[in-house]
């Protein structure tokens, strides 16, 4: 209850003090953020990353993600890229068949024995598929690649559109992980957001899959949607509660009407302010505690012997493009439109638009349409940022031994900057390492910011970013 207590103090932070970190700024699924990938990399650039690989490379193992894009209705607080179309299979075969000469470019350059530890599909609504096109994806990917015997298999549904046979298919594939959209069940918030789910329907859903034998459902939650309220948003975690997945996910709601123009249907003045979405994730946080759950970081939740939790205490948890993940040190192959690949020192991202997709694969190239090679700074901050995301502290001594720099010369800048934040008792800094406090794990983008190099160049295009609240 040590935790509970620690959140009822931090309901009482003035306003002033949430204003000053209620900024802008990046959520770091990757550092650098995919916004300053530019196109100095393209599909050759990615073919030679992968030829160029020592031996050493060549024996990491592969995590692989496909993306499929396609729903029948557009959530208006959606920010992935997807392809809105109720006519199901006309746009989906296409798609598939195209998919599997992109999986073929990959195969044809990648270790045929390098074991796929993670296998990950995402959109989109994944189960817009039929189960056959479903069968076909997986066998695409487990034909060519090897797919470990132990590989977390993990795919994204939206339980209005996922069918009993489809999860049952899913299962017998070999998929052992499920991450459920709930995001709120009020009635008033899933109107004004054109979403429609059940707690009926996602309660079934959670019991097959547990009969299935699945070994870890996810629950995605949002938090600063029209009309939500503490009161409102702890109603629709007890059910939550009741049906006790594994891991939960309780993200900010970014709020980008001036980019995203599907968004402009959601009334600003429906929505909580920054200091009323404070206190609606710290009423998720209290609740989620009490019933048993961890709070891993960021906007994770998840039960003590989860994979995920068990991960963060070894100290083994990454984030990458899918969130928090348990398996480490894998390369990343991005699989359909917009998917993002990480290989060693390079960001690649496939272009957007399908027709872009299709004729550069139809043309035996990588649809990359823009990337990132890591120079050496990058790569230190990045170690660095990934410390706070994901262990809460950074081990200055573990930074100089693998990069050679002397930790608090090379950041003596960032140091400096820290010092408000140091005084607003949100980390600590000793002599050896940098320590987030309970507050500090709340505010770790703002924190993590104070690193990224990229933020204090002023040229190149505006980035829009979501609020830290």
């Amino acid at each position: 209850m040590a935790v509970i207590n620690e959140t009822h103090r931090l309901r009482d932070l003035d306003r002033a003090f949430l204003e000053r970190y209620n900024l802008v700024g990046p959520r770091y699924t990757s550092y650098p953020t995919a916004p300053h990938f530019h196109e100095g990399v393209d599909g050759a650039a990615f073919r030679n990353q992968l030829l160029a690989l020592t031996p050493a490379q060549r024996r990491r193992p592969l995590s692989i993600y496909i993306h499929l894009p396609f729903c029948i209705e557009h959530c208006s607080f959606c920010a992935c890229n997807v392809i809105i179309s109720p006519k199901m299979e006309q746009v989906s075969e296409p798609y598939v068949r195209m998919l599997e000469r992109e999986v073929e470019l990959h195969a044809a350059v990648v270790d045929r024995d390098r074991p796929v530890i993670q296998f990950h599909w995402g959109g989109g609504t994944p189960t817009y598929l039929n189960v056959d096109q479903i069968r076909r994806v997986h066998a695409m990917v487990a034909g060519r690649f090897n797919l470990a015997a132990d590989a977390e298999q993990s795919i994204e549904i939206h339980v209005s559109w996922t069918s009993d046979e489809q999860l049952r298919t899913l299962a017998a594939l070999g998929f052992n992980r499920v991450s459920l959209g709930v995001q709120d069940f009020n009635p008033r918030t899933q109107e004004a957001i054109r979403r429609r789910q059940t707690y009926e329907r996602t309660r079934q859903i959670i019991l097959l899959a547990r009969e299935l034998g699945f070994r870890g459902i996810n629950v995605d939650l949002v938090y600063g949607l029209p009309y939500q309220t503490p009161a409102t948003f702890g109603e629709s975690i007890e059910r939550i509660i009741d049906l006790r997945p594994d891991r939960l996910a309780v993200y900010n709601f970014a709020y980008l009407p001036g980019r995203l123009a599907h968004q402009r249907s959601i009334r600003p003045e429906t929505l909580p302010s920054g200091e009323q979405k404070f206190q609606i994730f710290l009423e998720a946080h209290d609740r989620f505690s009490a019933a048993g759950y961890r709070y891993i970081g960021m906007d994770h939740f998840a039960l003590p012997d989860d994979e995920l939790s068990l991960a963060f205490d070894q100290g083994t948890m990454q984030r990458n493009f899918m969130g928090f993940t348990t398996r480490a040190g894998a390369d990343l192959l991005g699989i359909g439109v917009s998917a993002i690949s990480h290989v060693t020192n390079c960001y690649a991202q496939n272009v957007k638009k399908p027709p872009a997709w299709e004729r550069a694969i139809a043309a035996g190239e990588f649809p990359i349409e823009r990337g990132l090679l890591l120079s050496r700074d990058d790569l230190i901050r990045q170690e660095v940022i990934a410390g706070l995301m994901c262990r809460d502290h950074v081990n200055k001594h573990e930074i100089e031994r693998h990069h050679g720099i002397v930790f608090d010369e090379y950041f003596a800048e960032e140091i400096e900057r820290l010092e408000p934040m140091v005084r607003d008792e949100l980390l600590t800094i000793g002599p050896d390492t940098l320590d987030l406090t309970f507050l500090g794990r709340l505010f770790v983008r703002n924190i993590a910011m104070v690193f990224d190099a990229y933020l204090k160049r002023p040229e190149g295009k505006q980035v829009v970013y979501s609020r830290t609240l």
